[in-house]
Parts: C-alpha cells; structure tokens; sequence
C-alpha cells in the first residue's frame, strides 16, 4: 500500500476508536445531571448512589475519549497537511469555538464537578454538571458542523490568489442544512447509546440482587453456603436479603425504566432524523446513496434491496435477492414514483462535469452497502433491551431472570457497533471526495470547492505512516484493555452504600481532602 491508502486506514481506526467512546460520554452527561436533579429535589438516596456510580463510568470514558481526541487533531497537519492547508480558512472557526467555548466549558466544569462535592453549594454543583453535559453537546455540534462542511460545502467563495476556498458567512457554515440534519441523529444516536449501557447495567444489577438474596434466603434455611458465591460488592458485603431486594426495587428499577424510556424516545429520534437525513443526502451525494442501495441503474419506483449478493465490488455482478417495491423512491422523497439515478448513470455524469474519464466516483459498494444495513441492525439491539426490559418491570416488577440480566450486558456494545457503523458508511460513502462538490449551481454545475482524496494527503513516503499507524494501533490497543477492564471493575463493584450520605453534612470523612470512600480520585 502507498502513503494515501495507509493515512486513510490510520485516519480510519484512530476515528472508530475514539468515536466508540464519544456517543458515550455525549448521552450519559445529560443523564447523570438529570439523576442528580432528581436526587437535588427530592431528596432519595438512591439517586443520589446511582449519580456517583454512573458518574464514575462516565469519568473513565470521559478521560480516555480526550486522550483519543488529541491524536486526531495531529493527524490533520501530519498525514493530511495538502488537505489542512485547504479547508483552514473554513475549518479553522468551527474548531476554534470548539475549542475556546465547548471543550473549556465541559472541561472546566467537569472538573468542578468531581472536586466540589461537599465544597461548593448543591445548587452550584448541580449546575456544574449540567453546564459539563451542555458543554459536551455544544463541542459535538462544532464537530459536526466542520464535517458538515466536508459533506456539502457553504458559506465560502474561492480564493484564487491562494487556491483555496476562502470563509466569507460563518452562520452558513454553522446552519449548513446538512449540520441541521446530522446533529439531531448523531445525539440522538448517543442518548440511545447512554440509555443502552445504563439500562443493561440496571437490568443486570436487578437480576443479581434478587439472585443473591433468593441464595441467602437458601443458606439460612438449609446451613449450607457452598453455593453462594464470594463478592466484592459493598453493596452486597454483609447485606441481609432485605437489603438487596430493596436496592432491586429502590435503586435499580428506577433508573433501569428511566433509561428504557430513553431507548424509547432516542430510537424515535434517530428514525425520525435519519429519515431527514437520508432525503437531504439523495439531493446532496445521490452517488453516496445509490451505493448504499446498490441501485446500479436509474429506475423509477426504485425498490429498496433487503438483501443483494455479488462477487465484485462493482454493479457488474450484483444480484438483488429480495427487495420492497417502490420502497426507495419513498424513502427518498416521500413518494412512490419518484426517479433515482443509478451509480452508473451518476459515474458517467460525474466523468463529464469534472472532466476525469478515467476517475471511479463510486465509493465501496460493499462497504456503503452493509454499513447501512450493520447500522439499523446493531440499533436493534437497545430495541430488545427496552422492549424486554419494560415488560419484565412493569407494575413495580423487577428484573428476576438471570439470562435476561447476561443478555443485557451482551447488548451493551450493538448500539456503540450501530454508531461506528452509521460513521463508516457516511465517510466512505462520501469517497472519492474528502470535500464533496455542491451541486448547487444553479446552471447543474458543480462549484469549484471539492477535492479528491488523493489531492489531500501528505508527501510522506509509506513507511512514515506505516510506523506511526503501528505504534498507535497499539496504544490504542492497550488503552482500549484499559477502558475495558476499568469499567468491568467498577459496574461489578456496583454504587458504594456509602455513597448515599450526602457529602458535606458535617461527616469528618466527607470534610478531608481525601474522599476516602471512593475508589479513585473523583
């Protein structure tokens, strides 16, 4: 491989890793506010134990998805400086308020939120975390404003002095009608992500409680503790049967169905906004949606394929097996008869106006293809979990069934697998392009703002990058272990008892400067 197709595998994974821990941190900031509200207002305890436990997640994600963040911010001017030097005068605004509004607002106040329990009044650090959650999603709609741009670029004249595009309306740039469309899926997709892990920890939790307690109830009667297995559970160590049922009922059931409903609501966000989405992307990048449905020819009533097979990567051998008649044209413009253009008529097309007759415009029918279906279909995941979930606690119900309890956990990655999937499908979908052309000439012309792939990298030879993709394939590698093996720890280790003292009631503990309580510095 040359330096262009090993800066895109690097650009590639260090983007998958690190957004595998942002949908994450983008939901569960909202959540965790909302769980100290409730615990502010009304006083329960239990709030109170499940916003330091599910805060203590969030922290380890939190930390880790800054330290992932970083590298991507290097690689712009490293492997991709030809594109750097391009898009600076556009990207440079977005990044900065990034930067200088989003990133120091969540940073500064998380920080004050970790350190000012029991120091700063609890309306004042109530209003930290919320100020961190709307700090987290502010710093999200600049990102995604910038890559908005990549998508359909506004707002910009060229600059011919320079050769590039030149910046000349901001709010353009940051109301593109792309960003309008993208931002709602993407943080919709992070609530259902958040919602996903704290409902399959409480679905969890709910099984074990009622499981130990049923097994404690056994040893008592019979003497016998040989099938009672050891914890290092604070929550569980000395607990009578009592104690664990009402943490079952008390703890866990609340937060498990305020996290269900979640589900609820973010799937519906993220059908409704993708629904939006898909529209805008059939009139801004047909090409991208035309590979993801491996419609190779135009027709009218396009059907939408369920399932197609082929043995290349290209429209000559694709076999649709089944498909939903007219479906497409539907989804496309909301009506039945509509017309799409197919990749080959598109390919031809696009040779034309940019005056390429040997460029391939078509991105990875393989990928685009099941990178769209792997998305819908990893959500359904969280639709098991809420669906289940709710019906087992349903009329103050909790959750008894141990195999339900593991299949919850073994559903907390399916929506982290739909968000990096719905992300490869849209960046490689844009392929060739890393700026895509609008088409919004009013001749159906493309602009002159748009640039190739290969137009963008660095002139580095392969092995340069070949050395820094290894050495962060593997730093990545262990601090995904990391990642890992710290949230196991701590959601088996479950909320301390201990956390259910409010901090700063006159407890000597509480007032040192060592939280003793707590498991690490937070």
């Amino acid at each position: 491989m040359d330096a262009l197709d090993v800066s895109r595998w690097q650009f590639g994974i260090t983007t998958v890793y690190h957004f595998v821990l942002v949908p994450l941190t983008i939901g569960l900031a909202p959540m965790i506010a909302i769980m100290q509200t409730v615990w502010h207002r009304t006083g329960n305890e239990q709030w109170l134990r499940a916003t330091k436990f599910f805060g203590k997640l969030f922290l380890i994600n939190f930390a880790l998805g800054v330290a992932t963040g970083i590298v991507q911010e290097f690689q712009f001017g490293m492997n991709w400086s030809e594109y750097s030097r391009y898009v600076a005068d556009v990207f440079g605004a977005p990044l900065a308020l990034e930067g200088l509004v989003a990133f120091f607002l969540e940073s500064t106040f998380i920080g004050l939120w970790i350190f000012g329990w029991g120091r700063l009044p609890r309306r004042v650090h109530l209003a930290c975390i919320w100020l961190a959650a709307i700090g987290v999603n502010a710093s999200a709609y600049f990102i995604i404003a910038a890559n908005s741009w990549m998508q359909h670029p506004v707002g910009v004249t060229w600059d011919p002095e320079r050769n590039r595009p030149a910046m000349n309306d901001l709010w353009a740039v940051l109301t593109n009608n792309t960003t309008l469309a993208a931002f709602p899926h993407v943080i919709a997709g992070a609530f259902l992500t958040a919602a996903t892990f704290v409902a399959c920890i409480g679905i969890w939790w709910m099984a074990r409680n009622t499981w130990r307690a049923k097994k404690l109830r056994e040893a008592a009667e019979t003497g016998d503790t040989t099938d009672l297995p050891e914890t290092t559970s604070p929550s569980h160590i000395d607990a009578t049967p009592e104690d664990l049922e009402r943490d079952a009922h008390q703890l866990w059931r609340p937060v498990t169905r305020m996290a269900l409903w979640f589900i609820i609501a973010a799937g519906i966000g993220v059908a409704i906004s993708g629904d939006t989405q898909a529209q805008i992307m059939f009139e801004q990048q047909p090409m991208k949606m035309a590979a993801a449905e491996s419609l190779c020819e135009t027709a009218t009533g396009a059907p939408f394929s369920v399932l197609s097979i082929g043995r290349q990567n290209n429209c000559d051998n694709i076999e649709h097996i089944i498909e939903i008649p007219n479906a497409l044209s539907f989804l496309a413009t909301h009506t039945f008869d509509s017309t799409l253009q197919g990749v080959n008529e598109l390919q031809a097309q696009y040779q034309q106006a940019f005056n390429m007759p040997g460029q391939n415009f078509a991105p990875n029918l393989f990928v685009t293809y099941w990178g769209f279906r792997a998305m819908i279909t990893w959500a359904l995941g969280s639709v098991v979990v809420a669906l289940g979930g709710l019906w087992l606690t349903r009329k103050k119900r909790v959750v008894e069934s141990r195999k339900f309890g593991l299949v919850a956990l073994w559903m907390i990655p399916t929506p982290f697998l739909a968000n990096s999937s719905g992300w490869i499908f849209t960046e490689m979908g844009r392929q060739p392009w890393v700026v895509a052309p609008n088409w919004a000439d009013p001749d159906g012309n493309p602009m002159q703002i748009h640039m190739l792939v290969q137009d963008g990298v660095s002139n580095h030879v392969a092995a340069t990058v070949w050395t820094s993709l290894i050495v962060f394939t593997l730093l990545y590698g262990a601090l995904g272990i990391v990642w890992f093996l710290l949230q196991r720890r701590y959601v088996i280790e479950g909320p301390s008892n201990s956390d259910a003292k409010p901090p700063g009631d006159g407890d000597d503990e509480s007032d040192s400067d060592e939280p003793s309580t707590l498991s690490f510095a937070y």
